[in-house]
């Protein structure tokens, strides 16, 4: 017998490119891999560089559920369309109310990765609640490309609402100091900005390279921002120019980083060719000071 061996691709940022408008815009995973085979000059070797891009569901976690000091549970609450899910993590170890954070997920819903994100941010020292944005739709599912392509059936004003409710529940609950912050990634960072738009409640947040809301609802923005992009995403940082005057105009406290030669989804840990660990311990290091600050 022959065995054949795949020599690992490299992997261009034209390849990146091409899967982020795969993962955001077309949703094609056909017509991605045609293209991404006369990339990497194979199929084999597509199918290892889709896997290198890809989150691996299998990922190591950073934080296991086991760890000493945390409690998990999955929680439900009222939303605005309907009952919301989530996963709600807290200290153990932290006698008496705590401040609160929201965590939203990337377009793959409330999966393992972002429950692990979850649990780092409790180990912080907050209540952290992780909602499950698909909840209108049942919930998230198992398989990630399904998971994908439920997003297009949820609409913003329902996103914005679900969010707002999320606020409302973490700002009441009996562990809170009624203080609540928020954090997202891709998909989750344009929701914070959206919650960040519709509810003063709000104190602090913290999006990762997500979209930007419309120049004309930046005024209602009471949050303290601090804005995470990567340096190599084009898409999203296209819409930094006109965000950042909006929120000259509007009187926005905010701080803006652009992390140089890394790529969208940079704070994934799960994900071998864009996460970049350095970008990522000072992104998360940026994120704790402001809550720690604003939060208390």
């Amino acid at each position: 017998m022959v065995e054949h061996s795949v020599t690992k691709p490299v992997i261009t940022q034209e390849m990146i490119a091409l899967y982020d408008d795969y993962t955001h815009l077309s949703l094609d995973r056909r017509k991605f891999m045609d293209s991404l085979v006369k990339l990497a000059g194979s199929t084999a070797a597509a199918a290892t560089a889709a896997t290198m891009m890809a989150a691996n569901a299998k990922a190591e976690d950073m934080v296991p559920e086991s760890a000493e000091g945390i409690a998990h549970e999955s929680v439900t609450y009222p939303g605005a369309t309907g009952e919301m899910q989530g996963y709600l993590v807290y200290p153990t170890n932290v006698e008496g109310p705590l401040p609160a954070v929201i965590v939203v997920h990337e377009n793959r819903g409330l999966n393992a990765h972002i429950k692990d994100v979850a649990r780092r941010m409790a180990l912080e020292g907050f209540l952290v609640l992780a909602p499950d944005f698909l909840s209108p739709l049942g919930g998230t599912p198992e398989d990630e490309d399904e998971a994908r392509n439920m997003f297009g059936e949820l609409s913003g004003a329902e996103v914005a609402a679900n969010g707002v409710a999320s606020v409302d529940f973490l700002k009441t609950h009996q562990r809170s100091t009624g203080k609540v912050g928020a954090t997202g990634f891709c998909w989750g960072g344009g929701t914070v900005n959206a919650i960040a738009v519709h509810t003063p409640d709000l104190l602090a947040a913290a999006p990762y390279y997500g979209a930007q809301p419309a120049a004309e609802d930046v005024a209602h923005i009471k949050a303290k921002m601090v804005l995470h992009y990567a340096g190599l995403d084009d898409r999203i940082n296209a819409g930094i120019p006109a965000f950042q005057k909006a929120l000259d105009e509007a009187g926005v406290d905010y701080d803006l980083y652009i992390y140089d030669g890394v790529n969208h989804a940079f704070n994934n840990n799960t994900s071998d060719a864009r996460y970049d660990k350095a970008a990522s311990d000072l992104a998360w290091s940026r994120t704790i000071a402001l809550f720690h600050e604003t939060l208390g």
